[in-house]
């Protein structure tokens, strides 16, 4: 762990390191072009806070919540049907014993609110017909850890439940970083919804997180990501365009000593990665967002676990991931976030990693990879990979659960 605080206190010399190779007027030119190819048309920003975009609406707190819609993007073609309460504000429908005291909700991304899949089809409402009691949905696509840490708090206000499902996907780490999600992600055309959110930063010194709002925090300040030079004194020093800045100055810029402080900054990290051309500075800029997001998220489930213990509440973890990550693990025996997973073990936190869940189910089966887990998705789980979700998640949330839920007393 000292390591890893050593490491992340030197990121932001390690993100700029490849720009101080370059003259200032370099640089400046380099950051313009970038905050130029990422600013948005004053038409874009028009539809979106129209309401013309089918899939999200604009939020001051969050910056994007879900509407209610009727989207082709399910199984074989079909429809998929997206019901919220409170124009988007609130849960996804509830149908399987709605009529019920609810006392589980549930929090995180488009893998919580099941995307593509309709109302019924959830993993939430699988298990609500199995245990014979409710449960809320929360979930918003595209959100971070630090998103769903937001609203859990809100929502735990306003609809209390003892027993909280907590999911955290793949990207999500990263997402807790990402203060404009343009910058890292790159949109796609005629797209938008995805735009400034809630943040934490990596306060290395005192080894904690510092919250941030929504740049955008109301509807008319969305306009300023179409000026290129509010683009650039906005995020001139922000963490993640600096990143991906860096990235693109290294592709294009080559000098005798462009590495020689890379070299020096990865001893002290404590990382055995051999510097000396482009593509193992990317590497070692990987590893660096890569704990960076890793702290983030840990840091936030230490809170999540605060708040639980401070309001008489039992959290159970859920690990999601895509189906090309699971395959990798399949076939690679590798996975990205061993850390992370450690990190909940030490803790002796309840968690479900659906990964190791698949790597399982996959010793049933004599097909390859690809052909397994096609079964389960298409982008995001299908019907039967929310069945998938909920069968493997059903013993922890049982559990849990006390009293026993009334199919198993």
């Amino acid at each position: 762990m000292k390591k890893i605080i050593i490491l992340i206190g030197f990121i932001y010399l390690l993100t700029t390191s490849a720009l101080a190779q370059v003259s200032e007027k370099q640089r400046k030119k380099a950051i313009r072009e970038y905050a130029a190819e990422l600013a948005y048309d004053s038409a874009d920003v028009d539809d979106w806070l129209s309401g013309k975009n089918q899939f999200a609406q604009y939020s001051s707190k969050y910056g994007w919540l879900l509407n209610t819609s009727d989207i082709r993007d399910g199984v074989d073609g079909s429809v998929c049907n997206y019901n919220y309460a409170d124009g988007g504000l609130g849960e996804r429908k509830m149908i399987n014993h709605a009529d019920k005291e609810c006392r589980i909700n549930t929090y995180g991304n488009s893998f919580v609110q099941c995307h593509q899949v309709s109302d019924g089809e959830t993993w939430q409402e699988v298990l609500a017909s199995h245990i014979g009691e409710p449960l809320r949905n929360y979930g918003v696509g595209g959100w971070s850890v630090y998103q769903a840490y937001l609203r859990m708090l809100e929502k735990e206000k306003e609809n209390p439940a003892e027993f909280i499902i907590f999911n955290i996907y793949s990207d999500d780490h990263y997402r807790n970083l990402d203060a404009w999600r343009s910058i890292r992600v790159k949109r796609q055309p005629g797209a938008f919804g995805e735009v400034t959110l809630p943040y934490v930063e990596v306060n290395i010194e005192k080894d904690k997180i510092i919250e941030h709002p929504n740049p955008c925090p109301k509807p008319e300040d969305v306009y300023n990501l179409c000026d290129v030079e509010w683009v650039v004194n906005r995020f001139k020093d922000d963490f993640v365009f600096n990143l991906m800045l860096s990235h693109r100055i290294n592709a294009n810029t080559t000098t005798d000593n462009q590495y020689d402080e890379l070299k020096k900054l990865s001893t002290t990290f404590g990382i055995n990665t051999r510097i000396d051309n482009a593509e193992s500075f990317n590497e070692l800029s990987d590893e660096i967002h890569l704990r960076a997001s890793f702290f983030a998220s840990e840091k936030i489930v230490e809170r999540i676990e605060e708040f639980a213990k401070k309001n008489n509440k039992k959290v159970l973890y859920v690990l999601s991931y895509n189906s090309y990550e699971i395959g990798k693990m399949i076939k690679e025996g590798k996975r990205f976030d061993i850390k992370f997973v450690e990190f909940l073990k030490e803790k002796g936190l309840n968690y479900v990693d659906l990964m190791a869940e698949h790597v399982k189910d996959y010793k049933k089966y004599k097909c390859d990879e690809v052909e397994y887990l096609s079964q389960y998705f298409i982008g995001h789980y299908n019907p039967r990979g929310n069945f998938f979700h909920a069968w493997s998640i059903k013993e922890g949330l049982v559990e849990m659960l006390d009293p026993k839920p009334t199919n198993y007393r």
